[in-house]
């Protein structure tokens, strides 16, 4: 029958109820007084949306082969990224082989070196990319975890990432991360704040359990040592992101100075193999969280992650649910994975992207079988009852 082509290439926009993760409405925690580099201006402060960080909307790429397959992903990047995909990208997919993905991939990346190199752009060239992957892993009906050299363990174990480590313990998962909520502008007694409820939280769940900060690019140098040196009487396991991603100088120092046995952690925000290239290089951290939707996709996330290796440091994903899943299993260097609890209150597991995304796996007891990865493709369907909207057509 020989290999499908691609046939057509769709962008597709979605917002509201809950289909973007920025985007969930008020009386949530991922909107509840977080650390930003906005936090300067108090009008910016209560609520990250107040700001704008739900002004994208989500992004979905659907990509159609010759034989009738599909393939699609989800990232963020609305109408932006939707008009980047039709009117740019599609050139250099439909008529292409399947598997043909580095030579789409060098292609977008280098077409669009202008304008591009990170932000939306890569966003846009990520959505793509891991449709592409989803699309080959339907085509030879396998998961994607076996294009990608299969399981080097029977399941992923799971850190949650929310207000909550008490609750997520009691879940059975290995760690919490928090969200730190008060920034250098809210000065000593912001600081204070953070760490009393970094001692609270460690009294609740005892000295073992991984404690951790998200400190989402809101710190200064000075305040981000000052946090980890307060910090290290509580077990804190790492600080993570507490710089802007740019200033990997900052990092570098940062690591030289939070105290011995605290890790140092970003990346959630950079973007292809070279960004993750100076973070390594520079000693900026022990411990790299690509977002596999932000960062340039599966294709990227390989060649980041042998890199990463080659300087002994572990991979962890930002949790981008079973399109990192997918990819943790079957790396040695990314021991465990991000769970991002996306109930209102962080006091039960849903999965990430409800409702857009149906069949999509949840941790059972903070732990994952390999098994429940074992579907074609990445394994998940859209939800019909979620509208698309389709802004841009070629």
């Amino acid at each position: 029958m020989g290999i499908p082509s691609i046939r057509h290439v769709r962008a597709f926009t979605v917002r509201g109820g809950g289909a973007d993760y920025h985007d969930q409405g008020k009386e949530h925690w991922i909107d509840d007084h977080i650390a930003t580099p906005m936090a300067r201006y108090p009008e910016y402060r209560q609520s990250r949306q107040s700001f704008g960080i739900n002004v994208l909307g989500s992004l979905v790429v659907e990509i159609e082969a010759s034989d009738g397959t599909v393939g699609f992903a989800v990232t963020t990047g609305g109408e932006i990224g939707a008009f980047i995909v039709e009117k740019h990208l599609a050139r250099f997919l439909e008529g292409q082989r399947v598997t043909d993905i580095e030579k789409m991939w060098d292609q977008m990346y280098f077409a669009t070196l202008y304008y591009g190199r990170k932000g939306v752009v890569i966003n846009a060239i990520s959505g793509v990319d891991l449709a592409l992957w989803d699309l080959l892993a339907k085509v030879r009906k396998e998961p994607v975890h076996q294009l990608l050299g299969g399981p080097v363990r029977d399941e992923l174990v799971f850190y949650a990432t929310g207000p909550r480590p008490d609750l997520a313990q009691q879940m059975g998962f290995i760690g919490g991360k928090m969200p730190l909520q008060h920034g250098p502008a809210e000065g000593e007694e912001g600081l204070h704040k953070n760490i009393e409820k970094l001692a609270d939280m460690r009294q609740r769940v005892g000295k073992d359990f991984w404690l951790m900060y998200d400190c989402w690019m809101s710190l200064d140098l000075n305040y981000a040592t000052r946090l980890a040196q307060a910090a290290h009487a509580h077990g804190l396991k790492w600080i993570e992101e507490a710089l802007p991603p740019d200033d990997y100088w900052g990092y570098a120092q940062l690591r030289r100075q939070v105290p011995a046995g605290m890790m140092v952690t970003t990346g959630e925000h950079e973007a292809t193999r070279w960004g993750f290239r100076l973070l390594l290089e520079m000693g900026c951290c022990d411990l790299i969280q690509p977002d596999v939707g932000w960062c340039g996709g599966m294709t990227e996330l390989i060649k980041i992650s042998a890199l990463a290796d080659a300087h002994g440091s572990m991979v962890v994903p930002h949790g981008s649910s079973v399109y990192s899943y997918h990819f943790v299993i079957t790396r040695h260097n990314s021991p465990f994975a991000e769970f991002l609890m996306m109930a209102p209150k962080a006091d039960q597991v849903v999965p990430m992207f409800n409702p857009l995304l149906l069949d999509e796996p949840v941790p059972q007891g903070g732990r994952m079988k390999a098994s429940a990865l074992d579907q074609p493709g990445f394994g998940v369907r859209l939800n019909p009852q979620c509208k698309l909207h389709r802004p841009h057509s070629h």
